[in-house]
């Protein structure tokens, strides 16, 4: 009992630090748009911050990641770089999300500005894996996941390590209705009621146990 009680407190702290983290990111996200620089930048520094960057598309090397779906329509999220400027910097913006079509073999054609844009949304981590078939294949615009260094070593471009997960409604066609990351405290909360629960369990089975080991005595007297 004492083991799964100290593993419910266990559990029970590591939902509050969760929580806590959820809320910073839930400032970081209220803050002032950062912008995104055309020098090399650590992920850490700009995770879930509002950021701004302007440049021009380089559609050649969009790509298509597909199982995506809004309101259970199948479709596809948008990824193309993004040049910073007149450097050679790219960072990748994810525009957001198109639906399939009954064609798969026809990918759906998606406008790109050719003009200079300002871009501005949530920086993220590039590494959101789903399940995957396969590591080592891609067909051809069409990827299962997004991965920065096969990305890096499929376009040779030079790129920051953050997604952009753009804002707006730029009338595109595209749906930019991101879910929030969850914190998954939940999860921990959860765990935290199972180990009670089998304390609980076991206290009333020693109890229950205990009370017919008296009984018979007690009949005897």
């Amino acid at each position: 009992m004492v083991v799964m009680l100290l593993l419910g407190n266990w559990q029970l702290s590591r939902a509050q630090e969760k929580e806590a983290r959820q809320e910073q990111l839930e400032r970081l996200s209220q803050q002032p748009a950062v912008t995104m620089p055309i020098a090399p930048v650590r992920l850490e520094d700009f995770k879930f911050h509002q950021v701004e960057a302007s440049g021009t598309y380089v559609p050649a090397h969009t790509i298509y990641i597909d199982n995506k779906t809004y309101k259970g329509i199948a479709g596809y999220h948008i990824i193309t770089p993004l040049r910073l400027g007149t450097s050679s910097m790219h960072v990748l913006v994810n525009r957001g999300w198109v639906a399939a079509g009954d064609d798969r073999s026809k990918l759906p054609q998606v406008p790109t500005s050719t003009d200079q844009v300002i871009v501005t949304g949530v920086a993220i981590s590039p590494t959101q894996r789903t399940l995957e078939l396969s590591t080592e294949t891609v067909l051809g615009q069409v990827w299962e996941n997004l991965h920065l260094e096969r990305y890096r070593e499929a376009t040779g471009l030079a790129l920051q390590p953050v997604v952009i997960l753009q804002q707006g409604d730029l009338k595109d066609g595209l749906v930019r209705q991101w879910d929030r990351p969850d914190s998954g405290a939940a999860r921990n909360l959860g765990y935290a009621v199972q180990w009670f629960a089998m304390a609980l369990t076991i206290m009333i089975i020693y109890l229950v146990l205990s009370v017919k080991r008296e009984r018979p005595q007690d009949e005897q007297t």
